[in-house]
């Protein structure tokens, strides 16, 4: 913008009747650009920018109707103020107000006070099952133990969930007691059964996965579904529990099950992106993700067999460190931090949406050019289609030489603009060239970036519901269970049977399994 909020509160009639014709032609032309500037910006929308649907305004969304200006006129409000009476204000009598000396109040420690009452679980369940926990050779000397005369010491009550059995059709809370026992041996030692626990990835710190818990596997995937899949916060997954399966959790419960769950499958992480650097075709996007006070980045890599997520900067750190080994192709959209990789294809529906708006511009040299980007790119795109079809007798690049040098002409002429999309536009086109034609030698391979679009809407809508993550902890959460929910649908599998096993395993201190192959 040429002129700044400041320089037009001071514009006015009697500014304007001052100033000499030239000087109030100069004042024009710049008012004219900024004009146009500010119509072009109000008429981007999803169909010629970036802007995502959900952009739209109410009434310009498919189904709906616009209110015409009568319409409109007849419900607006009267806003005129009520006639009020004057009201004569009473003088106020100052009365004399004795300080009182302030008395210092005792320090109190942190934490809970001697002599509060304690916080424990209230809801009492009936156990289904008992399980009983044995151990298996004595600790002194090695040998195998007979469980005669072993006595529990100890033991704990967990819910799980069961689902698709048809013996208890339905979701149904089933309740296990487990008893732990103490076995003696005959040298003397006794041994004692303990809780099972697995190691916790480092990145996790604080976490614990550990068999002594009151949810159950099957319980914590069901957590997990309900807050990543349907995206409902802590409060309103205890609402669902109490309300629909009669089981009372706290929130912090709810928390902590979310963030084992992740532990759980963090081993999974390897076998991810293994299947990402073998992947011929790699699709990547980015979106922003706030964590606490600084804005961070959600990644997010497509391959044919796997969903990758990341939560990180925005430098292209993370894409080095990914792609390390990777010779497949990246599709990917303009961001600089892509721009090393050689093996590059450039998203076209970005680029059309930027040259449909150039083209709905009211600067005439700005649809000039956008007019003929935009014929460029859907005569080439068609060529593309018409090529998969069946192999033309010439070579795309070939047949179609003349077309890419009238274009490159207009982007080195337009790049030299000083209207700023116009340029911007012209300068993407050239750093981009052999990216985003690579396709015409290769009219195979795809020629937008959707795939990872689709993949990160999902976890857009979370993001706009919680408001991203608190601590490098709870993101690296969401990227990891994202990760696993998305590869398991990938390949046509539940997640949730998946991360039952997993969460059972890994309590156990047993290895985690491999995630469930296509097609198995």
């Amino acid at each position: 913008m040429h002129l700044s909020p400041h320089s037009l509160r001071q514009i006015d009639d009697a500014y304007l009747q001052s100033l000499e014709v030239e000087a109030l032609r100069g004042l024009s032309m710049r008012l004219l650009a900024d004009l146009k500037e500010a119509w072009d910006r109000l008429n981007q929308g999803p169909d010629n920018s970036s802007r995502p649907p959900s952009s739209r305004a109410p009434w310009e969304r498919q189904g709906s109707t616009p209110k015409s200006d009568e319409a409109a006129e007849d419900h607006e409000l009267d806003l005129e103020p009520a006639e009020t009476q004057p009201v004569e204000a009473k003088p106020v009598e100052a009365k004399p107000v004795e300080a009182k000396p302030v008395e210092a109040k005792p320090v109190r420690k942190p934490g809970k006070q001697r002599g509060a009452p304690g916080i424990g679980r209230t809801q009492v369940f009936q156990a289904h099952e008992e399980r009983p926990h044995y151990p298996e050779v004595c600790a002194g000397c090695g040998r195998p133990l007979e469980r005669a005369g072993a006595v529990a010491y100890t033991g704990f009550q967990a819910v799980d969930v069961h689902w698709d059995d048809p013996a208890r059709p339905g979701l149904t809370l089933w309740v296990v007691d487990h008893r732990y026992y103490e076995t003696p041996c005959p040298c003397g030692h006794r041994t004692r059964a303990v809780a099972g626990h697995g190691e916790v990835d480092p990145l996790l710190a604080g976490l614990e996965l550990n068999e002594w818990r009151l949810v159950g596997p099957g319980l914590a995937a069901l957590i997990v579904a309900l807050a990543l899949r349907f995206r409902l916060s802590r409060a309103r997954i205890q609402e669902f529990l109490a309300e629909w399966l009669g089981l009372e959790l706290s929130i912090g419960t709810i928390h902590q099950t979310l963030h084992e769950a992740s532990a759980a499958v963090a081993p999974a992480e390897e076998e991810l992106v293994r299947a990402v650097l073998a992947s011929e075709l790699l699709h990547a996007d980015e979106t922003s993700w706030p964590e606490a006070q600084q804005t961070l980045w959600l990644w997010v890599f497509v391959a044919t067999t796997a969903t990758l997520y990341y939560v990180a900067g925005r430098g292209k750190e993370l894409v080095e460190n990914v792609l390390d080994g990777f010779t497949g192709w990246l599709m990917s959209d303009g961001w600089g931090s892509y721009r090393h990789y050689a093996r590059r294809l450039r998203c076209w529906a970005h680029l059309i949406r930027k040259a449909r708006g150039l083209a709905q511009s009211g600067d005439r040299e700005a649809r000039a050019f956008g007019r003929l980007v935009l014929d460029t790119l859907e005569a080439l795109m068609a060529a593309v289609y018409a090529a998969r079809e069946g192999p033309p007798p010439v070579d795309l690049p070939t047949q179609h030489a003349s077309l890419l040098a009238a274009l490159r002409a207009a982007c080195e002429q337009g790049q030299g603009s000083t209207h700023q999309k116009t340029h911007a536009l012209a300068v993407e086109l050239l750093n981009d060239w052999e990216a985003i034609f690579q396709v015409l030698s290769h009219p195979e391979l795809p020629l937008t970036n959707n795939a990872a679009e689709r993949a990160l809407r999902h976890w857009v809508i979370l993001r706009k519901l919680s408001l991203g993550t608190r601590t490098p902890v709870g993101s690296r959460v969401v990227a990891l269970l994202a990760s696993v929910i998305d590869t398991c649908r990938q390949r046509g599998h539940t997640p949730w049977r998946y991360l039952e096993r997993a969460i059972a395993d890994r309590r156990a201190g047993l290895p985690l399994a491999p995630l469930p192959q296509p097609g198995g």
